[in-house]
């Protein structure tokens, strides 16, 4: 199942992050695409937002995992990008704790950490079509995240 949104502003991003966010529930995954530049901390930005975290969010290229706590669901901000050439073993850094944690996990970078995205996930594509255009594609193949693209189906 899938569903494709065009956004043509920032705050857009941010106003689809801050939607999705009122779906997701405790051991949410998701993995997030784009090239850099494509808009994938702001769409995180609006996922804070959305859980309600007051924190400044901004993107964990330099320390891999960003943790934001919340007392309703926490935020779990992880770039991958780093650990490209990174041994399996020099990768056991704890990520799989806070990936199958009780909080919501965003996944930039995946491919670098295929070894622990769970089977069950949420994929969002962002795609720069120049000027302020992205196109935000979620799919997924498993039941707890068709929610999430029916109501963005029916909110487009």
């Amino acid at each position: 199942m899938f569903v494709e949104i065009i956004s043509d502003s920032k705050e857009k991003t941010l106003k689809i992050g801050n939607f999705v966010a009122k779906k997701l529930f405790p051991g949410s995954v998701i993995t997030l695409t784009g090239d850099l530049g494509a808009g994938k901390t702001t769409f995180t930005k609006g996922v804070g937002e959305g859980l309600g975290i007051k924190d400044e969010i901004n993107s964990p290229t330099f320390n891999i995992l960003k943790c934001y706590f919340n007392p309703t669901l926490n935020l779990y901000h992880i770039d991958a990008y780093r650990l490209e050439d990174v041994s399996s073993e020099g990768k056991n850094i704890g990520l799989e704790e806070v990936i199958e944690g009780d909080g919501v996990a965003l996944i930039e970078w995946t491919m670098f950490i295929k070894e622990f995205i769970p089977t069950s996930h949420l994929n969002i594509e962002i795609k720069n079509l120049g000027e302020n255009m992205r196109k935000i594609t979620f799919s997924s193949e498993f039941s707890e995240y068709f929610d999430i693209i029916e109501s963005l189906k029916e909110a487009k």
